[in-house]
């Protein structure tokens, strides 16, 4: 090979580039360029069809989800029950009669919900526990991907077909994900320094807030951006044969003049995802605050924690569908990038 070649292939690959992308820096782009195609249901419309594809398979995919509990609990574990006492105990003590009656009852168990949506009831992980989370979390998203794409194939599948037959692509598919947490640091960036200004009290000051409230939203924007086109490439990396590069550029180009109804639709799947663990956590709070109450034996029970994991199971396993599925009505539009 000469010395040209390598620097011809450079070149080619960034006009190939060029050519699926409208977008230029610095450079406004005009509406005939970017304007894109792109047919989909409605926000409900489409959240009543992954309901409703999942409802058909609820044997398969409530024991995927039961399944990626007990790995959980044998690998990792649960929130520590004593960590939702004390927390319990210290909002007690420091509220005073700020959470008596029934509206004070139901923005107590809204507090202990925000914290437990948060992570405050989790104990500190080890290296190899994290390990074992971020594997597990792997094998359900392939799991499910697999099950999808099998079962609007027209295969009948069980979940045994595919805990055995997923996990094939695991490596392209860690190599991906490895390109989504590198991808989050912009946003990681921007909640360090939300906690040192608040610290150091700059967000008191109005113009300083103002430039950093502009600089913090661009880091987080940024994050957001990326990882739009990423959650495809998780899926498309799992096709047989597909080397990552190739998924992340294909992921590219499918949300090239889409991006922004695409993020629409995953923040709609964020609110979704909020609201049910609110109704489900909110009315679990308060029944196990009032079984406790009336009977001391059971304050060992782990009630919230079991159902934060159940919860935490069921949404796995609604983002992996949900994803896939927006995904396969992207690429039945069939528009040209640009």
């Amino acid at each position: 090979m000469t010395k040209k070649q390598p620097i011809k292939a450079i070149k080619k690959r960034k006009s190939d580039l060029l050519s699926r992308r409208p977008h230029r820096s610095f450079r406004k782009t005009l509406r005939r360029d970017y304007k894109r195609s792109l047919k989909l249901p409605g926000y409900f419309a489409f959240s009543k069809h992954v309901r409703q594809t999942l409802w058909v398979n609820r044997k398969t995919f409530i024991l995927l989800a039961i399944v990626y509990a007990l790995i959980t609990v044998l690998m990792v574990g649960i929130a520590s029950q004593d960590n939702y006492t004390t927390v319990v105990n210290t909002l007690k003590s420091t509220s005073g009669d700020m959470f008596n009656g029934f509206w004070g009852n139901l923005g107590s168990a809204g507090l202990l919900s925000l914290t437990a949506i948060t992570g405050g009831l989790s104990t500190s992980l080890t290296d190899s526990q994290q390990i074992y989370a971020g594997l597990i979390v792997l094998l359900t998203w392939l799991t499910t991907v697999w099950l999808l794409r099998n079962i609007l194939a027209g295969h009948k599948v069980k979940l045994r077909d595919g805990l055995y037959n997923a996990g094939s692509p695991i490596l392209p598919t860690f190599l991906v994900a490895l390109l989504a947490i590198v991808q989050l640091l912009p946003l990681a960036l921007a909640l360090i320094a939300y906690g040192a200004a608040v610290s150091t009290g700059l967000l008191n000051n109005g113009v300083e807030a103002m430039l950093f409230w502009v600089a913090d939203g661009l880091l987080a924007l940024l994050s957001v951006y990326w990882l739009s086109s990423t959650f495809f490439a998780l899926i498309i990396v799992t096709l047989p044969g597909m080397y990552p590069y190739q998924a992340i550029k294909t992921a590219g180009d499918l949300v090239v003049g889409r991006r922004l109804r695409l993020l629409l639709r995953f923040s709609w799947m964020a609110l979704g995802i909020l609201i049910v663990w609110g109704l489900v956590l909110i009315p679990t709070i308060i029944f196990d605050s009032w079984l406790k109450n009336i009977w001391s034996a059971v304050n060992w029970l782990p009630i919230v924690p079991v159902v934060l994991l159940a919860l935490s199971a069921l949404t796995i396993v609604w983002v992996s569908s949900y994803t896939y599925l927006l995904y396969r009505k992207v690429i039945a539009d069939e528009a040209s990038p640009a």
